[in-house]
């Protein structure tokens, strides 16, 4: 892959996110290691990489515990001294051993968790096993940091015969200076060490009664420090006893220096690991400190999001707080035009995706969050800040020139391109224009583009070529303060003139320059604006159908809800209908095998009369009844209509299995009725007419919100523009007749003072169209055309503005 410019990672300010890397590693290895941290060319290596990462991140979220990596210093130097067979001191022997018992440390640690951290144990498995080097080592010193009687035999064989030396001498000397005729000579009764010997203080006028070697006198040079004769044989002895000691040590400390030598490689393939893994840790705490997530990688002309996505140094700092964004590409879109207030965030956007770029080449979490994705750009390419530089006589503008000329010469496919004011520093007009052309040239090279801008030009693109898309960043009126949030489909206006107000700019001078912006805005910005006031009509209208249609469906899920629980009722009353009948016939079968067991004991004809009329009798009485529970089930608030009245439009129903309705329309023996937000086509025959007034006369209530709606919808919308008589027809004329005609047209129309006028020319081969055109632009009279809109005739009319 192309590797980031040195420009980009200044612009983006690059140096203080590894910085804020480094200041989350333990060691100084993973320190430097995270300073240092590459841009990955292949998807492999940064999935490698985020998986680690996401290893490091659950262990500090599940466990709440980092890796032990106290203890592990930087000691390749002393690794490097000892392989070269030099003798390192005891300070640095044991320094090397504790790092090989940190290392060892955090291998056990990795190891024991190895199933949930692989990647990681795929690292610190080759740490090698040096537990008992490190022990040689540690066991020859004492805690001071000196070499132990147990480092060698000898050694302490020798230190030993030093000690008892020590012993005899001072044993001499006690003897001494318990002699009353010896301390007389002496100026205080004590011995002490001159030269590593053992001395007297003699005075010096009896320095003839004391024979021994002076090695020393005081200031006044009136006491003498004598080594008494008797004792220069014993201090003899003792310094050569002394210097077999350090022999031996000498020895040992070269013996020991050989074996960490030998395993010098080793040791320090070792710290890399150990290094890689401490950076592997920081980068989980830098995700956590972010509340950072990987991002899905997609391929390079795919559509990609970055879902409330925040600048990485600004949620660094922890006093500030950060409003989060959605940034997205559409497939089809190439360029994010990016406009708004000054200070609104524009900048911050496009430096913060930036940044995200980067981050994720660099295997990095990005501060988005989770289902976030992002291509793996090749290449980003920034143009933010002032590059001028007097030395090389470069402008502001010239050296933003340079800028896009070294940036057009890289872009492609898989380049991110980051763009702070385009063309801002000249002319707006020809900046405008160059502007257009940059960008043009990016889209057609494949690269995606994030530009921020005050041209109006640049934001009006986004309105035609769908590889453009316009956002702004809020500012509230009231406040008179951005509001950071990153708004699509939208153009913002500078609010240079508010900012200016709340910055204490004279408050008449602020009223000036609105008088003046009103005066002076060009048509471009005028239609921008007209724009904008459109969008934000049909927003709010947007929005007033989807609450209406959240309504509705709260409604359709109450009314579904009672229905279900119509139902139930229904079939628990025909449960217990049903159960009621089976007694009751079961009640009808006894009566009536009662009657006919007394029939058969008195077989008479008058038995049987009287038997007939019972039961004639029971079944008027059960037929009374059912009719009475019918009548009763049918009651209802309010009586039905005579069967013979006619169904109309508006009037209320009963229908079967629905309960209430009203009658919308009537087709025949059809009927439309409408039963809440249902809506059914019912036959005639089976609706019940009801009495008492409709609840709404004619439609539902909702039919007079939609003609509302759609009425403000067509006033909302461009009217019919009726030029009179200032129009004229050049259909079917030779293009020099026809350019008479519109010119001496044009000369009545000026001369009459209206402000427009329209040339029918039709569509045909298009030649005409674009003379007419052609003379148009450069006449005298005309201040500006367009074609015609749908409703004025299209492409076969040129509708002109009159200049005043």
């Amino acid at each position: 892959m192309t590797p980031i410019a040195q420009k980009t990672l200044d612009d983006l300010q690059w140096n203080q996110v590894l910085a804020a890397l480094g200041q989350r590693a333990k060691t100084d290895l993973g320190k430097a290691r995270c300073l240092a941290r590459p841009f990955f060319d292949h998807q492999e290596e940064i999935e490698r990489e985020l998986k680690r990462t996401e290893e490091q991140r659950r262990l500090a979220i599940e466990e709440r515990l980092s890796l032990p990596s106290w203890g592990i210093r930087d000691v390749r130097a002393q690794l490097e001294r000892a392989e070269k067979g030099g003798a390192l001191d005891s300070s640095q022997l044991l320094a090397c051993a504790a790092v090989i018992q940190g290392m060892l440390r955090l291998r056990d640690f990795v190891e024991s968790r190895a199933s949930k951290m692989p990647l990681s144990w795929a690292i610190a498995e080759p740490i090698p096993e040096l537990g008992k080097l490190a022990g040689r080592i540690e066991k020859s010193f004492e805690p001071s940091g000196e070499l132990s009687d147990r480092a060698s035999p000898e050694l302490a064989v020798l230190r030993e015969k030093v000690r008892g030396i020590h012993r005899g001498i001072k044993g001499k000397l006690d003897a001494m200076l318990h002699d009353e005729g010896f301390t007389r000579l002496l100026r205080e009764n004590y011995f002490t060490i001159r030269n590593e010997r053992y001395v007297v203080p003699v005075v010096v006028a009896f320095r003839s009664q004391v024979p021994g070697i002076v090695h020393n006198a005081s200031q006044s040079g009136q006491t003498l420090f004598v080594e008494p004769e008797a004792l220069i044989s014993m201090g003899n002895e003792l310094t050569i006893a002394q210097s077999m000691v350090l022999e031996e040590e000498r020895r040992i400390l070269l013996e020991l220096s050989g074996l960490l030598g030998q395993q010098a490689p080793v040791i320090a393939e070792a710290l890399e690991r150990c290094a890689e893994l401490d950076a592997v840790e920081a980068a989980a705490r830098l995700a956590l400190d972010l509340d950072a997530n990987p991002a899905t990688i997609v391929p390079a002309a795919a559509p990609f999001k970055l879902l409330a996505m925040r600048h990485p140094l600004l949620a660094l700092q922890q006093k500030k707080k950060v409003i989060p964004n959605d940034v997205a590409f559409a497939a089809q879109e190439q360029v994010l035009v990016v406009s708004g207030p000054n200070a609104g965030g524009k900048t911050v956007t496009l430096t913060g995706v930036g940044l995200c770029g980067l981050l994720l080449r660099a295997g990095l979490f990005i501060p988005a969050e989770q289902g976030s994705s992002l291509p793996l750009f090749t290449s980003v390419e920034s143009a933010v800040g002032d590059d001028q530089d007097l030395s090389k006589d470069l402008s502001t503008f010239s050296a933003h020139l340079v800028r896009l000329r070294d940036i057009l010469e890289t872009a492609g496919e898989g380049t991110l391109v980051l763009i702070d004011e385009i063309a801002a520093d000249t002319d707006p007009r020809e900046g405008a224009a160059i502007a257009l052309a940059v960008l043009e040239e990016l889209a057609e090279q494949g690269a995606r583009t994030i530009v921020t801008t005050h041209l109006d030009e640049l934001k009006a693109i986004a309105v035609t070529d769908p590889r453009y898309v316009n956002a702004r960043v809020g500012f509230d009126p009231e406040k008179l303060a951005p509001t950071y949030h990153l708004q699509y489909g939208f153009s913002g206006s500078s609010s240079a003139i508010e900012i200016a107000r709340r910055m204490g700019l004279d408050p008449e001078l602020c009223h000036r320059a609105e008088e003046n912006l009103k005066t002076h805005a060009g048509p471009l910005g005028k239609a921008l604006a007209a724009l904008e006031q459109q969008r934000i009509a049909t927003e709010l209208m947007r929005r007033e159908l989807e609450e209406e249609h959240r309504a509705l469906e709260e409604e359709r899920s109450r009314l579904s809800a009672d229905r279900e629980r119509v139902r139930e009722r229904e079939r628990a009353i025909e449960k217990e209908a049903r159960q009621e009948l089976v007694a009751e016939v079961e009640r009808v079968r006894v009566e009536v095998a009662k009657t006919l067991a007394e029939l058969q004991a008195k077989p008479t004809i008058r038995a049987a009369v009287e038997a007939q009329a019972k039961l004639a009798q029971a079944a008027e009485s059960e037929q009374a009844k059912l009719a009475r529970e019918q009548a009763a089930a049918s009651v209802k608030k309010e009586e039905k209509l005579p069967e013979s009245t006619p169904l109309e439009a508006g009037m209320r129903v009963k229908v079967p299995g629905l309960g209430e309705a009203m009658v919308l329309e009537i087709h025949g023996q059809e009927a439309l009725i409408a039963a809440g937000a249902l809506k059914q086509r019912r036959k005639v025959a089976e609706l019940v007419p009801l009495k008492g007034a409709p609840k709404a006369a004619g439609f539902p209530s909702g039919a007079k919100k939609k003609e509302e709606k759609l009425k403000r919808a067509q006033q909302a919308g461009a009217g019919e523009i009726d030029y009179g008589n200032y129009q004229v027809d050049v259909r079917g004329m030779r293009a020099e007749d026809a350019i008479k005609a519109v010119e001496t047209f044009l000369d009545r129309c000026f001369g009459e003072g209206t402000p427009g006028a329209l040339i029918v020319h039709g569509l045909g081969t298009g030649a005409l169209r674009a003379t007419i055109r052609d003379y148009v632009r450069d006449s005298p009279y005309v201040r500006t055309y367009r074609s015609g809109q749908p409703h004025e005739g299209g492409e076969g009319v040129t509708v002109v503005e009159l200049r005043s």
